[in-house]
């Protein structure tokens, strides 16, 4: 399960999926599951408490902790305790700045947390703090390898937590695959996973960013050097392929093999949930669950859909609730009765 806590964040990335500061500010966001850094519908930390204390009799079996920057807000340390206390691995997704205060590596390290990613997605710093600005205008590539630096020395000889970086490529730095694999590796990460940028359509940088069918040779050839080359811990040999078909494809559309919506929901700081925060949509919402509502995101005793859970006993079961027919439904997870373990989890966190 990936889960954005809060909407706040230290970094102002151009093609955050959150959207951005400025273009919030001129234009508020009033509907439920749109997210921005500027929302003030995110769940408090009881209704969040509550709905983690619930993930020890669900089939969840990892949480990606995720923003926003879940290591600004300080309540996530006790988040975190309840997760790991329901038996549920926690992957902190994080852009690195917070590592530099010794206090925060060492609660981590304390908490016993199964991975900690970081998002980076150059290995020049005048790209990746290009498109990743900070707010403050300090913070950028120096103080994002300084805290994987201060994270890998902290663990020493330790195996967990596992650290890694994620990057998001686009048509700008295509060589990332590569070369930032070569970085995490210099730094002494265990896994690289690189992600390719999906912007909503109409999207004011997607002509500029946007992978197509005309990068598809380029980064088949990177994909082929990165699982030829490189010692650390990738996704699954299959993944290249899912993402050459994602870019490819002429209109967004079902991707095959793509896990979202199966083992994968989307858990935004409104509580609304989703397959996945990407545009690139697996297949139709109405298509998971469908018929039944339950007043209130992620509040214990929510109703199951039943049918689907007889049709799908591997998947978690869920519910859907719509605000209005007209909006896209939001799905709900609740706990199965049914099935007390989740799927196996994938090699990299």
């Amino acid at each position: 399960m990936l889960w954005a806590l809060r909407s706040p964040c230290n970094l102002g990335c151009r093609y955050c999926y959150f959207g951005t500061l400025l273009e919030h500010r001129e234009q508020p966001v009033v509907q439920i599951g749109q997210l921005s850094h500027l929302s003030r519908a995110d769940l408090g930390f009881a209704d969040l408490a509550a709905f983690a204390d619930t993930l020890a009799q669900s089939p969840v079996r990892r949480v990606f902790l995720a923003g926003g920057e879940p290591l600004i807000w300080p309540p996530v340390f006790d988040l975190i305790e309840r997760i790991k206390r329901a038996g549920v691995e926690v992957v902190v997704c994080t852009n690195g700045v917070p590592l530099n205060r010794p206090e925060t590596v060492l609660r981590l390290l304390k908490l016993d947390i199964d991975a900690v990613s970081v998002s980076l997605d150059s290995a020049e710093p005048g790209h990746n703090d290009r498109w990743r600005p900070s707010h403050n205008g300090k913070d950028g590539w120096d103080r994002m390898i300084a805290g994987i630096t201060a994270l890998l020395a902290a663990r020493g000889r330790r195996t967990a937590p596992a650290v890694g970086i994620y990057s998001v490529i686009t048509a700008q730095n295509l060589d990332a695959v590569t070369e930032v694999a070569h970085l995490a590796a210099d730094l002494g990460c265990d896994y690289f996973v690189p992600q390719p940028l999906s912007l909503e359509p109409g999207h004011a940088l997607d002509t500029e960013l946007s992978l197509t069918a005309a990068h598809y040779d380029v980064l088949a050839a990177q994909f082929t050097r990165l699982y030829e080359t490189s010692q650390l811990r990738l996704p699954d040999r299959d993944y290249p392929g899912r993402v050459l078909e994602a870019v490819s494809a002429t209109e967004p559309g079902f991707v095959a093999q793509c896990f979202a919506g199966r083992y994968l929901f989307f858990v935004e700081p409104d509580g609304s949930v989703w397959p996945c925060p990407s545009s690139l949509k697996i297949g139709s919402l109405s298509s998971v669950a469908s018929g039944t509502s339950h007043q209130g995101p992620m509040r214990s005793g929510a109703q199951m859909d039943r049918s689907h859970q007889a049709q799908h006993p591997d998947q978690p079961s869920v519910v859907v609730h719509s605000e209005a027919r007209t909006e896209p439904p939001v799905i709900l997870l609740a706990p199965s009765p049914e099935r007390q373990h989740g799927v196996d989890a994938p090699p990299v966190w």
